[in-house]
């Protein structure tokens, strides 16, 4: 495991075709299942937004919207492109040697997880300080943040994350298979160096700064909104604010509980 070309095997060992029929199947399963129903609640999120978008293009709700479908559709993409490798892992017996013989589909299946790990932190978080922007300071945002801004704006988050994703590969790092032989990530075992350890730590760092950004601006945004309904009596105007910052929270609290033992763990390798 001293070179590059050895990391393809790195996580197989002496592990052979042991998977029993039954079990493989229940895998195989499962797995479908978990990307039908992402693939589906996505589409309807997708339906929904789009109808939404139209109703609110001309309105301060527009650009939150527009983060919104940006989100969701990412969450899709993830869903359809690791359900449908996992799939195939899984009723390949898992059989990294036969067909990763050039680590092609290890280094995909890799760059898939960072993208779409991070991509939706960053997302979550962008969204969060939207709206923070839009409660504390709505002239501003009324004045420059246009569509044309925020589409600029997902735009370089998606390409930050693909740049992260893509960063071992540039170094000519090749992403290994993990212990369970069923998904691919960066080396969490038998560190090379400080490389190998640099990506996990940058990983974790990023995705924990995404959830204390979205922590810290709906933390703002929440006492801004209950300092005004507590003070106005005017408190229409408010109620589609108090409605995106409670969805905000709502996909914050999901975050945390899906992302931050796994980032917690991969900053302690």
């Amino acid at each position: 495991m001293n070179s590059t070309k050895s990391l393809p095997l790195a996580g197989i060992g002496v592990f052979s075709n042991t998977t029993c029929p039954t079990e493989k199947k229940i895998s195989v399963f499962f797995s479908v299942i978990f990307m039908t129903v992402g693939i589906l609640s996505n589409s309807l999120a997708i339906a929904i937004l789009m109808k939404a978008y139209q109703r609110f293009r001309q309105k301060s709700k527009a650009s939150f919207l527009l983060f919104a479908s940006g989100l969701v559709i990412t969450d899709l993409l993830g869903h359809l492109i690791t359900g449908t490798i996992a799939v195939f892992v899984y009723a390949s017996d898992k059989d990294w040697i036969r067909f990763n013989q050039s680590n092609v589909l290890c280094s995909v299946f890799g760059m898939c997880m960072v993208f779409f790990g991070l991509c939706p932190l960053f997302l979550g978080s962008v969204m969060a300080v939207e709206r923070c922007i839009g409660v504390t300071k709505p002239i501003f945002h009324s004045t420059k943040m246009t569509s044309r801004h925020v589409k600029l704006m997902l735009t370089m988050v998606c390409l930050f994350a693909i740049f992260i994703a893509l960063l071992p590969i540039l170094r000519l790092r090749a992403y290994q298979i993990q212990a369970s032989r069923t998904w691919c990530f960066y080396r969490t075992e038998h560190f090379e160096d400080w490389e190998d350890r640099f990506y996990l730590l940058l990983f974790s760092c990023l995705g924990l700064l995404a959830l204390a950004i979205s922590f810290v601006c709906n933390a703002v945004t929440g006492i801004t909104l209950l300092r005004v309904k507590f003070k106005s009596q005017h408190r229409q105007g408010r109620s589609h604010h108090f409605e995106m910052i409670i969805q905000l929270l709502a996909i914050m609290c999901v975050s945390c509980i899906c992302w931050s033992p796994f980032l917690g763990l991969a900053g302690a390798f």
